[in-house]
């Protein structure tokens, strides 16, 4: 009875395993260059979404947190539904 329950606890925590790994996705190093954003204060300002190729130039008001326009750009690229 206890090999039982210590193959199912490990058949169980594998199914664990797999669902956060689909969960969290695609994930890269953590290296130089591997940026999601750049932004740049001086001498013009620009703030750049490498995956998705969108800019703005009101730095102020991403670094104030209107990241709305970087979430939606990244849901076009990757096809999910939009709520307007």
């Amino acid at each position: 009875m206890k090999m039982l329950k210590s193959k199912l606890l490990d058949l169980k925590e594998k199914e664990h395993k797999e669902e956060i790994s689909d969960l969290k996705g695609e994930q890269k190093e953590i290296a130089w260059g591997s940026q999601i954003r750049s932004y740049v204060f001086c001498p013009y300002t620009l703030v750049k979404d490498h995956r998705t190729n969108f800019e703005t130039g009101n730095v102020t008001a991403v670094m104030d947190g209107e990241i709305n326009e970087f979430i939606e750009s990244y849901l076009k690229l990757r096809n999910f539904p939009q709520n307007t």
